[in-house]
């Protein structure tokens, strides 16, 4: 399976909305502009995702959501992607959700992301890995588990797959 991991685009600043709770803070306009423009330069690289999972929290939805207009993918929400979600569990969840599909997209935060990818490649959280606003990271993961289980196909930055859209 090819495994692609999506950090939000960039949201709106805590407190910026009066009451609303970090779940609750929405893509910025420039977030919004900004992710159209990597949904485009993904096209570039002609991906394809037989299933997005995406957090539920606002952010991160707006991002999948753009995505999947622009791929025609399914979207689906877990709580396991959003903040302090347990990797072992959305490992299991992954697993069982895509097992058979091609290419799987997980939206999601930091430093969960990242810590992710760190165990899938080395079985701990000892890789220091780097997820910007929009980054998009590539695994190819054999068969899917909470240890060492994958390979690093690459890991772009919102700029590089920007760029591509032009």
């Amino acid at each position: 399976m090819n495994l692609f991991l999506l950090r939000h685009a960039i949201a709106v600043e805590p407190g910026a909305l009066s009451g609303a709770s970090d779940a609750d803070r929405p893509l910025s306009a420039e977030g919004k502009k900004k992710m159209r423009k990597i949904a485009l330069g993904m096209k570039t690289l002609e991906l394809s995702f037989d299933l997005i999972l995406s957090s539920p929290y606002v952010r991160a939805r707006e991002t999948a959501e753009i995505v999947a207009h622009e791929f025609g993918s399914v979207l689906e929400f877990t709580p396991r992607l959003g903040v302090g979600g347990d990797p072992a569990t959305l490992v299991a969840e992954v697993d069982a959700r895509a097992r058979g599909l091609t290419n799987v997209l997980l939206v999601g935060h930091e430093p969960q992301l990242s810590k992710l990818i760190s165990y899938l490649l080395a079985g701990n959280s000892g890789l220091s890995v780097t997820m910007k606003k929009g980054g998009l990271c590539k695994l190819d993961v054999p068969r899917l588990r909470y240890a060492r289980s994958a390979s690093l196909e690459w890991l772009l930055t919102p700029s590089q797959l920007a760029h591509l859209s032009v």
